[in-house]
């Protein structure tokens, strides 16, 4: 039985919500900087830690450097392969002055980022060390999302296991401020149209130049102001969104054109963590079939099976 999982009201904590949305891209912008460009920007993204969120190792020159949003002892860490380390406490300030702690740390420890200081993917697009509006900062709704991550990164890891095609990492975005996994046909995808807010087309267009089945988590926005799962195919086969799903309470948004399942119904159910398997297995059933998508040569492989098998054994002997 999974140990409880958090609840998550977007009404709860809309504001603080709206300032880590901002600082994940300010962090997220400098590993964008630096880093070689890596296929459909998994180079720019964030990962879950042990402790909050991650850029992981960024490049720079012959040595790296991390950036790491501690959310246990509410600082942000600063660390480079030379020795260098810095932090400041996560609290409640302007964008403008979190963009400049940022910065200034950065060139404090040797480590030049230069960016396009303007948020993407949100409506309001004022640059950050423009925007010297007060803001919100709640560390304990920070914590608390934080320990959402945590579990559904969990289940989204066991998740992606099964597949033995292309398939992403499970990572955050912090454009569109989810967390995600995305598998792939193998076949090209018709162009993209783009005109997604704030974020050029090109970049759309590369994210989906082939046919994907994807799915994710979002704490949610003021055009949807719930926690939710969601799945979707790029391009959407016919029928996709008439297509059964194995989970009573999900249902196809038409606007979104995307599967969604409530946070709060895989929270309350028997067991959040099958629940959510059950969901994200059944959406891409369907994308997968629908898409024909040659399953035999993309899913689970045979040397999975016999380490499954290996390990029960064991734990049968033990």
């Amino acid at each position: 039985m999974d140990t409880e999982w958090p609840s998550l009201d977007y009404s709860d904590w809309i504001e603080t919500c709206k300032t880590l949305h901002l600082w994940t891209q300010i962090v997220g912008k400098v590993r964008l900087s630096k880093e070689p460009w890596t296929n459909h920007s998994w180079h720019s993204t964030l990962y879950v830690s042990s402790r909050g969120l991650t850029t992981s190792a960024i490049s720079n020159g012959q040595k790296t450097f991390s950036l790491d949003f501690d959310f246990i002892n509410q600082s942000l860490l600063i660390e480079s392969s030379d020795g260098g380390y810095l932090n400041f406490p996560l609290q409640a300030e302007t964008i403008s002055q979190f963009y400049n702690r940022v910065m200034s740390s950065l060139h404090e420890l040797r480590i030049e980022a230069v960016f396009d200081p303007h948020p993407n993917e949100t409506p309001d697009n004022l640059s950050f060390p423009e925007d010297f509006r007060a803001r919100i900062y709640n560390p304990e709704r920070a914590y608390n999302f934080w320990q959402v991550l945590v579990r559904v990164n969990n289940v989204f890891k066991e998740f992606r296991s099964g597949f033995v095609g292309k398939c992403s990492p499970v990572h955050f975005f912090w454009g569109s401020f989810d967390l995600a996994v995305t598998r792939f046909s193998g076949r090209r995808a018709p162009l993209h149209p783009g005109h997604i807010t704030h974020l050029p087309d090109r970049v759309v267009r590369e994210a989906y130049s082939h046919e994907v089945s994807s799915c994710g988590f979002w704490p949610g926005n003021e055009a949807y102001p719930h926690s939710a799962f969601y799945s979707y195919a790029y391009p959407e086969p016919t029928d996709f969104s008439k297509a059964e799903i194995h989970s009573s309470s999900a249902f196809y948004h038409p606007n979104m054109r995307e599967f969604v399942l409530s946070y709060d119904d895989v929270r309350n159910s028997k067991n959040p963590s099958q629940t959510l398997l059950t969901f994200l297995q059944s959406t891409y059933d369907a994308a997968a079939t629908l898409g024909l998508w040659n399953r035999d040569l993309l899913e689970e492989s045979s040397y999975r099976s016999i380490c499954q098998l290996d390990k029960m054994t064991k734990n049968l002997n033990e």
